[in-house]
């Protein structure tokens, strides 16, 4: 009871922070009531209002439109209005949210009570029902004892001893069950005891929370009421709306009714267009008719013409083929004949020769020889004729070029040197032209070729003069004087004329020059040349390492070569270039400049990076903006310690670079009639387009022709030189009658590079290609096999001609395939050269071949090459091959298969007839078998799978065959799993393990699959294990399995392709069923904001609580013993850098219990990542610094420079920093130094960084900003173990299976928070700190919107009962904004307090951990209770020191206060005087105050703070300014402003005399009169001493009390003391003595030390004890006086009273 009652009163403090809030919320709801009050009149105006217009509605139907629409528009103003009414009063605002909060609190707690109420009645009405059963049991019980009594009696008179054994046993069993009813209804009755107690103690804490249970029914109320209210409002606006929707119901029926007649106007004008536009189209309908009949007769005339015209072209085809065929057969006869005449002429030779005797085959061999040199030299005329021809083509062309150029090219800018670009040019042109030599066959002639480049048309004039024409490579022969005058020309034409025609002199100085610039420029020339003094004199420093000495370039660019390639005029090009350190040591580097002719058009800007260590770099930037179109070429010159060095520069301009993939096309063998293709591709590797054309070629346009057998024709082929060629020489042509010395033109090689010219054949090629390629080759018809004639070019037809491209546009990088086709008319060979010329003259045409030979068979196969595509083994694929026919008989076939494929190939039938000019259809059978590869041999590559099969089709009667080729690529259909073999290990029957294996294709089709016939505890994923695979392609398949039972599992899984192929896959695992199973396998957190908490519960079950295998299934592992029943332990191991905590993680669960565990995830970030952020941030804030620093040393070194005139212009300055960006190393030596000084802070380790530090918080800071969400899963292992766990650390000494682990998977989404605290650097923890008990403190916490919408927040209840308060809530946040949260902390008793407020917003919480440590202050103090002062001198002053003493761990802030200066004692003082009060009843505190209005008693200091295991001096300072003895007060310190910690009373007594006497029972009251008397009261003295003069006499009593019957007598004593004052003298004492005269001897009484003197600051001691005599009478205790005389700086006079009693029992002393 007390405990709940503290609770409340606790509460009702915590919420004491709201009542002004609370006030301020009644005022306003009270002003909302009476707005709403004064609001209702116009309610119920809009009310009457709207039922006028249900009428007014409900009879307008009988009305006219007007008067509806001058309802509407009423009832649209009555709606207006309604609605600003509805709207101001719907201002009322509902209850807070905190009120209803307390609200259900409240609630909620008095239901608690009510349910404990009821729960103790029902508790008291059992047991009494029990305790009145059981009483009845023990009355039945004692009867049918007494029963059994009576039998035994009656049983033993009878001596029935069985009888009475058995009535005796059961007397015992009755007694015992007696007893027990006994013990029971005892049990029962303290039981309904406590419950009656307890039971009125909760009525009395029910009745406490009538008042609370009231205020409830009325805030109940209120709440109803204001439903109520808007309930009404909810139906005043509902209405409101149906009188809105009945306005705008009728508004729509207008709209539509007028929208209606608009579209029957509409309509009706639409039907009358359409009607006069249906008798316009139908006119022109006619006249289209008309026109489309007549087209179509026209084109029906052209198709007709154009089909007569096709008919003749076949015919007269038909009629030069046979007339071809009868010339070719008469030039066959006649090249027989010339034959025949050879070699009658030569048998005539030989015999000539033979009778002249001179040697027959040296006399033969030189004539052939003869006729052979004829030849070639007859051939190398025309081909020379044929060449220079070309080149004065070229040459007009390039003239014509140049010529254009000059007009269109715009006037280049005036350059300053008219020798600049000599060089560069004559290097470029020696580096890009090349040099060709034609020599004829006795090497006496040769010429100089030289290709057209840009370099030509920028100058050809610029040679030196002593350069001959030798040594000058040259593009054309110098044949005239107007070349050599076109070579002194130039084509830079300047932009202002005058400035080219003088010379200028580089070194001459103006005559307006600035003698100033000139003494700079002098010293400047005298350091470079001290400077190449020190370098010719070899100071370089060689760097050199104990095994060897650096040699070649000591830095290393990369790239080497700047190259800026294919530039445009006018673009501005950048590039960095990284120079390295390659020597052995540390070296310089500094810029030296740039090759002269580079200067106006490249810029370099480079930063001298000073020492440089082996192995570092540093860049350099060139900046190239070409003015002209045309190459440069140079170097970037720099200088090392080791010497100098150039990176080389070179700038080339967009080129076209075209080449072909090959320059010969071979069409091979094709029967006449058919048609075949091929491609060339065109290839531009260059950045400049160019368009082509293709066309024959104007020196070989002839074409050769011999008729063969059919056999496959020879090419032979000539490879050209070595040298680049860029033109195809063309083939003489061939004289007739002459067919052994017939030429065949060589074929160009397939590399070509472009833009160079070609050798042209040499007499030995020409030698061996006319020997004639064609005599390999057989004719149709066996009789002429030895003739050959060449037919004249008007005679062939153009059997190898271009396709459809033939022209076209080529851009830059990119290729063009151009076909050719090849359709044979006339058996034969035949070739053609084809050219491609360009429109740019830098381009050189290109030349290439084609060559084919023309077969005439009877028949031919349409489709020559058979592609039976991709096959697979072991199944079979057909096609058709048709053979057709063009003889003018039956012919008989037979099909023939190598011998190697006739086991998988095969045609049938083998033999066939072919009618004349028909067609015959054979059968193609393939069956590849596994065996293919071994059996084909060189027809089957077995790394590509492809398959090239001859089959021959040979004519019986004529012994000719064709040929055709059948395709195939022939693939395995298998698919490989890896690992064949699956062992899943332990697997529980709560979980599903997972294996994954790699399907492979094998071949190169797409295959289906799927596992098939799966059992129910394994799964194949993805798709359910069915899906296609691609070719040759890997998938990865998930094979998961799981344990129904726990058993041994052995089996296999099928994979079956759409082909039926099956494939296995063998699986082994082993069940177990664990003796625990967790409730949920799978926890799926929802997302988690960083710093926030996200919690789930499940539980641990132990099912097992039966042993017997045959009932259920029971825990074990595989075919295994059964797990033991009993308690079983769990662990759940988490790993260390997980962001999820389990508790408990260790626990025991008995059979048939289950435990619960809370599985937490808090998402942080982590502390090695915020570390690397913290570093980097550092790092980035250093390099300003650094920089700073450097820019410092770089003002140093400039003011150590000398100082530029004050007449040097700005734009020389320009100038001077524009031509050189190492000025800073053109100071003194000095000045190095001071740059390598700099200071660069190193940069920090993340290692290094503390927590605390603000580096660390910022960087945290930063990342949770920037944080983007991630999602990360976690398997927690349990270990699971038989018996009791030992301990929270784990299972102890228990012994746990590895094969029993239970997993818990958890899915941890984290996302960055949309709310931030900003304040405490970020951090999501309000740490009160030590907080006394009972004091409140407040935290204000900043929160932030991070996110960039609106955000409503909402806050978790916190317990009412607990320390922390949210005193200050926010509602909304706009992006970006930020308000502060304010919490109260206030400790109830010494211990941590922890708790959670969560900050929800939309589907996050951000979870804000509040704690705090309360801690009672405990401190100690040097004295008791009293402080005494002792007796001073009124006016004096006297000190004493109260050390406290602070045990506590925290800081106490403390303030000391004085009951006499408290701001109460005014009112205290209009109270009764205590001295008109019994002592009993007094409680005044403060006596005796000073006259002077000062305060008696001070204190110092009177606060501040003390520190932790400290202590604190209070000095107390006693003041009198009178004489009392009752002076006194009362010292309070405070802790924290309102706990009193100590509480001192202070006391003092103060004399105008040096002497005081002290003891007894005071006689006078403590407190002084309202009315000034004189301290000392005049009394006479005594007539028992005798000479004592009048003295002032005070009243002393002591009280003796002798116990009865003790040995002891009784004592009281008196103090007689001296002070210490200035008053007295050295010499003087203090005599005192008390007069023991015989009345006290007679009563009892006896002295001890009744005389003496004293010292300053001495006391003593007067002691009186007292024996009752022998004739004492109890009732009348004896009652003597005693004169006490003190003689000092005056004479004090004490009657001590004696009174004496006699006490049964000592009487007890504080």
């Amino acid at each position: 009871m007390e405990d709940h009652e503290i609770n409340y009163s606790e509460g009702e403090q915590q919420i004491s922070p709201l009542v002004f809030l609370e006030e301020e919320e009644e005022r306003q709801e009270e002003e909302e009531k009476e707005d709403a009050a004064g609001q209702l009149p116009d309610i119920e105006e809009h009310w009457k209002e709207y039922e006028l217009e249900e009428d007014l509605g409900g009879g307008g139907k009988m009305e006219n439109k007007d008067t509806s629409e001058d309802v509407g528009d009423h009832s649209d103003s009555s709606t207006q209005s309604s609605e600003h009414s509805l709207g101001s009063v719907g201002n009322i605002q509902p209850l807070k949210s905190a009120d209803r909060i307390r609200l259900s609190v409240l609630h909620k707690k008095l239901q608690v009570i009510d349910v404990m109420v009821r729960g103790k009645e029902l508790a008291v009405e059992n047991t009494s029902d029990t305790l009145s059963a059981c009483r009845l049991r023990s009355k039945m019980l004692a009867k049918q004892l007494d029963h059994v009594d009576m039998e035994i009696e009656r049983e033993e008179e009878a001596g029935n001893v069985a009888a009475v054994s058995r009535l005796q046993a059961m007397s015992s069993r009755l007694c015992s069950e007696l007893e027990r009813e006994k013990e029971r209804e005892l049990t029962l009755a303290l039981a309904q005891k406590q419950n009656l107690v307890e039971l009125w103690q909760i009525e009395t804490e029910q009745a406490k929370y009538d008042i609370l249970r009231e205020e409830l029914q009325k805030d109940e109320e209120e709440l109803q009421m204001q439903y109520q209210e808007e309930r009404e409002v909810r139906i005043w606006k509902e209405k409101i709306t149906a009188l809105q929707a009945e306005g705008t119901r009728r508004t729509r029926e207008k709209r539509e009714e007028k929208a209606q007649r608009e579209c029957e106007e509409r309509n009706k004008k639409l039907l009358e267009d359409a009607k006069r536009n249906h008798k316009k189209a139908v006119c022109f309908l006619r006249q289209s008719m008309a026109r489309i009949h007549e087209k179509n007769a026209k084109e029906e005339v052209k198709a007709r013409e154009h089909m007569e015209r096709r008919i003749q072209a076949v015919l007269s085809l038909k009629t030069s083929i046979t007339s071809n065929r009868e010339r070719l057969q008469t030039l066959q006869v006649l090249n027989k004949a010339k034959a025949l005449e050879a070699k009658v002429e030569e048998m005539k030779m030989r015999e000539a020769i033979l009778a002249a005797g001179g040697n027959v085959f040296r006399e033969i061999f030189l004539h052939k020889r003869q006729q052979e040199n004829e030849k070639k030299k007859e051939a190398f005329r025309e081909l020379q004729k044929s060449r220079k021809m070309e080149i004065v083509s070229r040459i007009l062309q390039e003239r014509a070029s140049i010529h254009k150029q000059r007009k269109s090219q715009s006037p280049t800018k005036a350059i300053k040197l008219r020798g600049k670009l000599v060089d560069p040019l004559l290097q470029s042109r020696e580096a890009w032209q090349s040099e060709e030599t034609c020599k004829h066959a006795d090497g006496e002639t040769s010429q100089s070729w030289r290709s057209p480049s840009v370099r030509s048309l920028a100058g050809e004039g610029t040679a030196p003069r002593g350069e001959t024409s030798e040594n000058r490579p040259q593009e054309v022969p110098w044949e005239s004087g107007d070349e050599d005058t076109e070579r002194d020309k130039t084509l830079l034409v300047p932009e202002f004329p005058g400035l080219w025609n003088q010379e200028y002199d580089l070194h001459k100085v103006p005559k307006a020059e600035d003698p100033t610039r000139l003494a700079i420029r002098a010293m400047r020339n005298q350091m470079a040349e001290k400077k190449m003094e020190a370098l010719q004199a070899g100071i370089l420093h060689k760097q050199t390492v104990p095994a060897q000495e650096h040699e070649g370039c000591a830095f290393h660019s990369k790239p080497s070569c700047i190259h800026f390639k294919d530039f445009d005029v006018g673009q501005t090009y950048k590039k960095k270039i990284v120079l390295t350190n390659a020597s052995y040591g540390v070296n310089y580097c500094r810029l030296v400049g740039i090759s002269e002719w580079l200067k106006d058009f490249i810029s370099v800007h480079f930063d001298p990076p000073g020492k440089m260590s082996s192995g570092m770099s540093c860049e350099f930037l060139v900046t190239f903006k070409p003015m002209i179109n045309e190459g440069l070429e140079g170097a970037v010159m720099f200088m090392a310690q080791t010497g100098p060095f150039s990176v080389p520069l070179k700038c080339t301009v967009k080129t076209c670079i075209l080449a072909l993939d090959k320059e010969l096309i071979d069409f091979g063998s094709l029967v006449v009639g058919e048609t075949i293709s091929r491609t060339i591709s065109l290839t531009n590797s260059g950045a400049l387009g160019a368009t082509f054309k293709v066309q024959t070629s104007a020196g070989a346009t002839s074409t050769l022709r011999a008729t063969v057998k059919a056999a496959p024709a020879t090419v032979v082929t000539q490879h050209s030189s070595a040298c680049d060629a860029e033109e195809e020489g063309s083939t003489s042509p061939v004289a007739a009658g002459d067919p052994n010395k017939e030429q065949i033109c060589a074929e160009p090689r397939e590399g070509v590079t472009p833009c160079a010219a070609q050798e042209p054949q040499s007499s030995s090629a020409m030698e061996q290609l006319g020997q004639g390629e064609l005599n390999t080759r057989s004719d149709l018809d066996t009789d002429n096999a030895d003739n050959l004639l060449e037919l004249s070019p008007e005679e062939i037809p153009i059997e190898i001609m271009l396709g459809k491209v033939t022209e076209g546009e080529i851009g830059p990088f990119s290729s063009v395939k151009i076909p050719i086709l090849f359709v044979p008319a006339v058996p034969g060979d035949v070739r053609a050269e084809f050219v491609i010329v360009f429109d740019s003259p830098d381009c050189k045409p290109l030349s290439f071949s084609a060559i084919g030979v023309s077969v005439d068979v009877p028949i031919w196969v349409p489709q020559p090459s058979v592609d039976l595509r991709i096959c697979l083994y072991e199944r079979l694929y057909q096609d058709s091959i048709e053979v057709c026919s063009r003889a003018t008989t039956t012919l008989r076939l037979k099909f023939e298969v190598c011998r190697e494929l006739s086991k998988h190939m095969e045609l049938l039938p083998k033999t066939g007839y072919i009618r004349p000019q028909s067609s015959f259809s054979a059968q193609l059978k393939f069956l590849p078998r596994q065996s293919l590869p071994e059996d084909a041999g060189s027809y089957f590559n077995a790394e590509t799978g492809i398959l090239e099969v001859p089959v021959t089709i040979l004519i019986v009667d004529k012994a000719k065959k064709v040929d055709f080729t059948v395709h195939a690529i022939v693939t395995t259909s298998d698919l490989e799993i890896s690992p064949a073999q699956i062992n899943f290990g332990y697997c529980t029957i709560y979980e599903a393990v997972q294996a994954n294996v790699i399907l492979t294709n094998k071949s190169i089709l797409p295959q289906e699959f799927g596992f098939v016939g799966l059992p129910e505890f394994a799964e194949v994923q993805p798709n359910d294990g069915f899906g296609i695979i691609l070719p040759l392609e890997s998938l990865t398949l998930d094979i998961i399995f799981k344990a129904t039972k726990a058993k041994e599992y052995s089996f296999e899984l099928t994979c079956r392709t759409e082909t039926n192929r099956q494939f296995k896959l063998s699986c082994k695992a082993v069940g177990v069923h664990p003796p625990l199973e967790l409730s949920h396998s799978l926890v799926q957190f929802a997302a988690t904001a960083l710093n926030s908490v996200s919690s789930a519960t499940l539980d641990v079950l132990n099912s097992h609580v039966d042993g017997n295998p045959l009932t259920h299934p029971v825990p074990r592992i595989g075919t295994g013993d059964p797990v033991p029943v009993g308690p079983t332990s769990f662990e759940f191991h988490v790993p260390q850098d997980c962001p999820v905590s389990i508790a408990p993680s260790v626990g025991t669960v008995l059979p048939g219990q289950k435990s619960s565990i809370r599985v937490s995830f808090s998402p942080a970030l982590s502390d090695q990542q915020i570390r690397e952020e913290a570093a980097r941030r550092l790092s980035t804030a250093a390099v300003p610094e650094a920089g700073a620093q450097i820019s410092s040393g770089l003002g140093q070194i400039s003011s150590d420079t000398p100082q530029p005139l004050m007449g040097k212009k700005k734009k020389d300055s320009r100038k001077e920093q524009k031509k050189s960006s190492v000025s800073i190393s053109r100071g003194r030596t000095g000045s190095k130094t001071s740059l390598t000084a700099v200071n660069i802070p190193n940069e920090p380790k993340p290692e290094e960084l503390k927590p605390d530090s603000d580096a660390y918080r910022a960087a945290q800071a930063s990342l949770t900003r920037s944080f983007r969400g991630n999602f990360n899963k976690y398997i927690i292992p349990c270990s699971v173990a038989s018996g009791h766990a030992t301990g929270e650390e784990g299972s102890g000494n228990l012994t746990c299976s590895p094969h029993n682990t239970l997993y818990l998977e958890l899915h941890c989404p984290a996302v960055a928070p949309p709310v931030l605290i900003t304040s405490d650097s970020g951090i999501n923890v309000a740490h009160f700190g030590d907080v006394p008990v009972g004091l409140r403190m407040m935290k204000r916490i900043t929160i932030e919107n991070i996110s960039p919408g609106k955000l409503e927040l909402g806050f978790s209840v916190l317990n009412p009962n607990g320390p922390f308060l949210l005193v200050r809530a926010v509602g909304t946040l706009e992006p970006g904004e930020n308000k502060p949260l304010i919490i109260s902390f206030c400790p109830s008793e010494d211990k941590w307090f922890l708790e959670t407020l969560d900050i929800q917003v939309a589907k996050t919480n951000l979870s804000l951990r509040l704690s705090g440590h309360g801690v009672v202050p405990s401190t100690e103090r040097s004295v008791g209770e009293v402080l005494d002062m002792g007796y001073v001198m009124a006016g004096d002053t006297v000190t004493a020191t109260v050390k406290i003493e602070n045990t506590s761990n925290l800081t106490l802030p403390f303030s000391v206060q004085l009951e006499s200066l408290s701001p109460t004692r005014d009112r205290d003082r209009k109270k009764i005087p205590s001295f008109l009060t019994s002592s009993l009843q007094r409680t005044e505190i403060v006596g005796t105050q000073n006259y002077n209005g000062f305060s008696v008693f001070s204190v110092s200091p009177t606060e501040g703070k003390i520190e932790a295991g400290t202590s604190q001096d209070f000095v107390v300072t006693f003041s009198p300014d009178h004489e009392s003895l009752y002076y006194s007060d009362r010292l309070k310190v405070l802790l924290f402003g309102k706990q009193t910690a100590h509480e001192i009373h202070l006391k003092g007594a103060a004399r105008d005399h040096l002497m005081f006497v002290e003891g007894g029972v005071p006689l006078d009251v403590p407190v002084e009169s309202l009315a000034v008397t004189s301290p000392v009261a005049p009394q006479e003295a005594t007539g028992k001493v005798k000479g004592v003069p009048r003295e002032a006499v005070r009243s002393l009593l002591l009280l003796l009390e002798y116990v009865e019957g003790s040995a002891e007598p009784a004592r009281a004593e008196i103090t007689v003391g001296a002070m210490e004052g200035p008053v007295l003298a050295a010499k003087q004492a203090l005599e005192f003595s008390l007069d023991s005269g015989p009345e006290l001897q007679r009563a009892g009484f006896s002295l001890d030390g009744p005389k003496g003197a004293l010292e300053r600051g001495q006391r003593q001691r007067i002691g009186v004890s007292w024996v009752p005599p022998a004739d004492l009478q109890t009732s009348d205790p004896p009652l003597v006086s005693a004169l006490l005389t003190v003689k000092g700086d005056i004479t004090e006079s004490y009657r001590v009273l004696l009174m004496a009693r006699v006490v049964s029992a000592p009487a007890p002393t504080d």
